[in-house]
């Protein structure tokens, strides 16, 4: 087991919180909740050691384009695609827009 931490640039904190996934299934779980103003935080629990360069890339690809509110995000990984990945991230900031 690996644990990664990655931050980006924010705006200011969520109003809400969501879970999207379930790690118990093959899949991955999604947790997000408000974080500190301008900060991004996320924290990656995988099973695939060395995937650091994979996740940064993902991250990279999907932040550039948004600015997001400021978020704690922990991702319990189990051995997910790239693909299930940003799938589950944009299931979770899609649930927070709708609080």
């Amino acid at each position: 087991m690996e644990t990664l931490s990655f931050q980006f640039p924010a705006g200011p904190p969520a109003s809400g919180r969501a879970q999207v996934g379930c790690v118990g299934s093959g899949d991955l779980e999604v947790l997000l909740e408000p974080g500190t103003d301008g900060a991004l935080t996320i924290q990656v629990v995988t099973s695939v050691n060395g995937s650091a360069p994979r996740w940064q890339q993902l991250f990279e690809r999907m932040f550039r384009e948004q600015q997001l509110p400021a978020l704690n995000i922990a991702i319990h990984d189990f051995g997910a695609t790239p693909g299930v990945v940003r799938l589950r991230l944009e299931q979770g900031l899609e649930e927070l827009s709708h609080d």
